[in-house]
């Protein structure tokens, strides 16, 4: 046996569907084994919460042992997990092909599906996961969804935080006026037929729920971005990725979300199309967990294949045929967030590679969770927990203070925002509506 981080780590398939895998004393004593293994480490001490929270309760036993920790406690240190996947991706040294097999997220997955099996879920939580459902009717009704869940209407938060958990200061995105599905039949691009990718690629853009209903303007600017050097994209949204699913444990929606989806980008895969995907999130379920939990699904396992994150494909653009002329310097310098969802792909700091196209522009690079954890962040037992966790990040965003700040993915680029707020630093609200690095690079084209 060789020591930790000497091969590159690979993930086993989620045996899900196989009986042990919801044996609750089976899990304990794997969550024992890896906590005790954990505890012997440490390396992990500083990401999510669940970390401090298990060393802190081993320390606290009596015998300052993993046998001294309760069982039953073993679950908060499920509860500060969420699933960013950096002590698999950057810490861990026993991940496999390790004997040890330690997959940190993949066995709080495990847990969490237990959980979700027992109806020990935030019910409410999972209601305000459901993108599908509450989205349309967030549109439609988006003046009033946006007033109610703005911080500064403090009796309708209020009110939010006692009937669905949510935290009252906790920063929520809002619904668009339209989707972004409509919003594209309305505006049409011009495609750059002088670029030099013209007639080399051709994509479809996997919107995701934040694209469709909350933020379309990170869709369409990757449609712009694409048009301008070459690459007419259609729109596509069969429906959500299921992250927010995946977070709450229900594995079974997961699965049918990763065969729908699938099934529908079916024919752009064989046709050659490549799908790119603006939320890093969305790309990581399509290219990762997906393949993971339905193993045996050949459309899921190809999408997979044909699957770019956004920073990743624009990059790839550049390296392999060069971008279309036009791009201009971005004054004031940006602060990019690396996205943990994004490292978790493994393609390396794409966002910063796309920055360094933009002429004559500083950048300063955060790679570091921003605390955020999807819905785990909004929560009124987590937000101030989240907002702990990334504390780091918010200090060095103040300290560079500059005029564009963004992310790999929207939410933690509103947390962040919002952690600056508390260090009395702001982004213009001309910048504000820029989320993503790579509407950095449709605003240096002027588009």
């Amino acid at each position: 046996m060789r020591e930790g981080s000497l091969s590159a780590p690979t993930r086993h398939p989620l045996n899900w569907r196989d009986e042990d895998f919801l044996n609750e004393d089976k899990l304990v004593a794997e969550m024992e084994r890896v906590f005790d293994l954990c505890h012997g480490c440490r390396r992990c001490f500083n990401l999510c919460d669940s970390f401090p929270t298990l060393f802190d309760m081993i320390d606290e036993s009596d015998s300052g042992e993993i046998d001294g920790v309760a069982k039953p406690d073993y679950w908060k240190v499920v509860d500060g997990c969420t699933l960013c996947d950096m002590c698999f991706m950057t810490k861990c040294p026993y991940v496999p092909p390790h004997e040890w097999n330690i997959d940190f997220p993949h066995l709080m997955l495990r847990a969490r599906a237990l959980q979700f099996k027992k109806g020990k879920t935030h019910k409410m939580q999972d209601q305000l996961t459901e993108m599908d459902k509450n989205g349309p009717l967030g549109v439609k009704f988006s003046g009033l969804a946006n007033w109610a869940s703005k911080r500064s209407n403090t009796l309708m938060r209020s009110v939010m935080q006692a009937t669905h958990g949510v935290h009252k200061d906790a920063a929520l995105p809002e619904f668009a006026k339209q989707t972004c599905q409509k919003r594209a039949q309305s505006e049409p691009v011009e495609i750059n037929t002088d670029a030099p990718a013209h007639g080399q690629r051709k994509a479809v853009i996997y919107a995701s729920c934040f694209g469709e209903y909350n933020d379309p303007d990170i869709v369409l600017d990757t449609r712009k971005v694409l048009a301008k050097n070459g690459i007419e994209a259609e729109i596509v949204y069969p429906e959500c990725c299921g992250m927010p699913q995946l977070e709450q444990g229900d594995l079974e929606r997961v699965a049918g979300k990763a065969r729908t989806v699938a099934a529908a980008l079916k024919p752009y895969v064989e046709g050659g199309y490549d799908i790119v995907v603006p939320v890093a999130s969305c790309a990581l379920m399509l290219k990762f967990e997906w393949p993971l939990i339905e193993t045996e699904d050949e459309a899921v396992k190809h999408l997979a294949l044909a699957t770019f994150d956004v920073t990743e494909y624009v990059v790839e653009l550049a390296q392999k045929h060069g971008l279309a002329d036009g791009l201009k310097p971005l004054d004031g310098g940006v602060t990019a967030h690396i996205a943990c969802h994004a490292r978790a792909q493994n393609m390396g700091r794409k966002a910063q590679e796309l920055l360094k196209l933009l002429p004559n522009t500083d950048s300063t690079i955060i790679e570091r969770c921003s605390g955020h954890g999807g819905s785990w962040g909004i929560m009124k037992d987590t937000f101030e927990v989240g907002m702990k966790v990334g504390a780091p990040v918010f200090r060095d965003a103040a300290k560079a203070d500059s005029v564009y700040v963004v992310s790999e993915c929207p939410l933690a680029r509103d947390h962040i925002l919002q952690g600056l707020e508390r260090k009395d630093k702001t982004v213009d609200e001309s910048q504000r509506a820029l989320r993503h690095p790579v509407q950095l690079i449709a605003r240096s084209y002027g588009l």
